[in-house]
C-alpha cells in the first residue's frame, strides 16, 4: 500500500452470498463489498487515507479482482478515502451527480470533522489527502452494474438524509447509506425531514426485492426496522411542526417530548425552521 493505515478493521460480515459488510472504527461507518466474477464493488470509502488504506487492505484479503467504488452521499466518513482507492487502481467511483457537486463544493469544509482520527486529512497535508469527487454519475434513471455473476443497481429514491442519497441493491441486500441508522438517532443537520419520511416509505415498498437493509452505521436490519424509523420520524416532525405553528411558544420546549436524544432533537428543530424560512423567502 502507498500509505500506512494506522488503523485496524473489524471482520467482514457476510450478509448474503458475495455481499459483505465491514464496520470501520472511529465513526462506525459501514463499508460494503460485493464480489462478482469479474469485478468487485466497494460501497463507501472511509474518513481519510488511513481508513481508506485499512478498507483496501481488508478488501484485498477477500478478492484480487479489479475494483470500482460508490459513495452513498457527500459526508466525510463516506468519501474521504476516495483518493486512496484512485491511487491504487480504482478508476470508477460512482455517486449521484448532486453528490459529486457537493463533494467539490463542501469537501474541504468537512476536514475538521476527522481531526481526531485522520490528522493528515484534517490538515489537508500528506499522501492521498486531496478531495476526490466521483467521476461516474447516476442522474435520473437507475444504473445497473454487471460485476459478473451478480449485478448491482444504483438508484435515488428521493431527498432525505441529504438531497442526493444513493441506494445500492445487490441480490436481496440494500445498502441504504445514512437514510437508515441503527443504534443511533438519524442525523438531521442537512436533511429534508418531511421528504425523508416519504423516501423511507418508498424503501419499505421494496421489501419484495430486499430482505436485508444495511444502514450507514449500525447492524443490518429487516424492513420492520425501516418502518419503525419512518413512523418515529413522522411523529417527531409532527410534534416539531406543531411547536413551530404556535408562534408564542418557545420551540425548544418540544425537545423533551421528541423520540430522539437532545442533540438530534435540536438538530431536527433547527433544520425544519431553516427549511420553513427558505420556503417563506421563495414565496
Amino acid at each position: 500500500m502507498t500509505h500506512a493505515t494506522g488503523q485496524e478493521t473489524e471482520q467482514w460480515l457476510e450478509v448474503a452470498p458475495r455481499v459483505l459488510v465491514l464496520r470501520n472504527p472511529g465513526f462506525g461507518m459501514n463499508t460494503g463489498l460485493v464480489i462478482g466474477d469479474e469485478q468487485a464493488l466497494i460501497i463507501d470509502t472511509g474518513a481519510g487515507p488511513r481508513q481508506g488504506c485499512a478498507i483496501l487492505t481488508a478488501v484485498r484479503e477477500r478478492t484480487d479482482l479489479p475494483l470500482i467504488a460508490v459513495n452513498t452521499h457527500a459526508h466525510f466518513d463516506h468519501f474521504f478515502g476516495n483518493a486512496v482507492l484512485a491511487a491504487n487502481g480504482v478508476q470508477d467511483i460512482w455517486a449521484t451527480s448532486r453528490c459529486a457537486e457537493a463533494i467539490r463544493e463542501q469537501g474541504d469544509s468537512q476536514r475538521p470533522a476527522v481531526a481526531g482520527v485522520e490528522a493528515e486529512m484534517a490538515a489537508g497535508e500528506g499522501v492521498h489527502t486531496e478531495i476526490l469527487a466521483p467521476n461516474r454519475l447516476v442522474d435520473g434513471s437507475p444504473v445497473d452494474l454487471d460485476l459478473g455473476g451478480i449485478s448491482v443497481t444504483l438508484f435515488h429514491l428521493g431527498r432525505g438524509h441529504t438531497d442526493h442519497d444513493l441506494l445500492v441493491g445487490a441480490g436481496d441486500v440494500l445498502f441504504t447509506g445514512d437514510l437508515v441508522e441503527e443504534g443511533a438517532d438519524p442525523s438531521f443537520e442537512d436533511s429534508f425531514p418531511k421528504e425523508w419520511i416519504r423516501t423511507l416509505g418508498k424503501m419499505t415498498a421494496l421489501e419484495d426485492l430486499y430482505s436485508v437493509f444495511v444502514p450507514g452505521h449500525g447492524k443490518p436490519v429487516a424492513v420492520d426496522f425501516v418502518t419503525t424509523q419512518m413512523n418515529k420520524m413522522r411523529t417527531a416532525v409532527a410534534v416539531t411542526r406543531s411547536a413551530m405553528d404556535q408562534a408564542s411558544t418557545d420551540m425548544t420546549k418540544a425537545i423533551p417530548i421528541l423520540p430522539y436524544g437532545p442533540e438530534q432533537s435540536r438538530a431536527l428543530l433547527m433544520r425544519l425552521r431553516t427549511l420553513a424560512r427558505w420556503k417563506w423567502l421563495k414565496q
